[in-house]
């Protein structure tokens, strides 16, 4: 009766032994998608966020009148400003997301060296006045990329 049940034992150690071992491969399969389903999930909330932003402007025509006369040195009253100013924030720190989920490695290099480009591209002198005074809000490594990119003006 002894060696009916020390060898139920052994089989026993060894099913779950062999059950671990299972267990183990399947968390590794899944911890090797993870940084796919991370990196798709990143790309699509930074995508929702960016039409979120131009949508702003798509569907308000006052917004994008403000926007025009603050970029062309028009008049503006005080409380349009911060109205500008509020749009300013909301696209820097957009800005900042993407240079973080880039860092964080969820965002791809030739996706981030679009993204700069872009940044380029909408930088005008109304933004970087607002940017100078807005700089020291946002982390170093940040604010170094800014400033490394946007040459023509200077704080």
């Amino acid at each position: 009766m002894q060696l009916d049940s020390d060898r139920l034992n052994r089989w026993l150690t060894l099913g779950a032994n062999i059950g671990v071992l299972i267990g183990i491969s399947l968390l590794l399969v899944e911890l090797n998608q993870n940084p796919t389903l991370m990196r798709g999930q990143t790309r699509n909330d930074v995508s929702s966020e960016l039409i979120g932003i131009m949508s702003q402007v798509a569907n308000n025509p006052e917004l994008a009148d403000l926007m025009y006369r603050v970029e062309n040195g028009e008049q503006v009253t005080p409380q349009e400003m911060i109205q500008y100013r509020a749009r300013q924030i909301t696209i820097i720190r957009y800005f900042e997301n993407v240079f973080y989920q880039y860092r964080q490695g969820l965002y791809d290099e030739s996706e981030y060296s679009a993204q700069r480009e872009a940044w380029k591209d909408a930088w005008v002198q109304a933004r970087h006045d607002f940017w100078c005074g807005y700089r020291a809000t946002v982390s170093p490594d940040f604010r170094a990329e800014i400033d490394s990119l946007i040459t023509e003006y200077t704080c």
